[in-house]
């Protein structure tokens, strides 16, 4: 199999189109391999490389199945769910804390704290 076919930065002709592009077409690669790639250069590093995909070839995303869908409930919210309190923090606990911000930086004059 010969190289990948370049192209510059906003240069790829009609036919091509990257991951994203794909899913707002409301599509997915489908396994696929990478057709081509565009490289944007850029000052002292090397160039952004984005692979790009034939359209023809895309296949229709998956649709979301009842089961799909309570799956992705679960991980997003156990996502949320602080490890220490075991409480919903309303948020994606950041990966760098381990715990939802009030358990990782607890007040020391309580909840009733100043606020000035």
């Amino acid at each position: 199999m010969g190289a990948l076919p370049v192209f510059r930065w906003r240069l790829a002709p009609d036919g091509y189109a990257t991951r994203r592009q794909l899913r707002a077409l409301g599509l997915r690669p489908g396994g696929q391999p990478v057709a081509a790639q565009l490289e944007r250069p850029r000052r002292r590093r090397g160039p952004l490389v984005a692979y790009l995909y034939r359209v023809d070839l895309a296949v229709p995303v998956r649709p979301m199945t009842p089961a799909r869908r309570a799956a992705l409930d679960r991980a997003n919210r156990a996502r949320r769910t602080c490890p220490k309190c075991r409480r919903d923090a309303g948020y994606v606990i950041p990966a760098a804390l381990g715990m939802c911000v009030p358990c990782a930086y607890p007040d020391p004059h309580g909840s009733e704290g100043s606020t000035e």
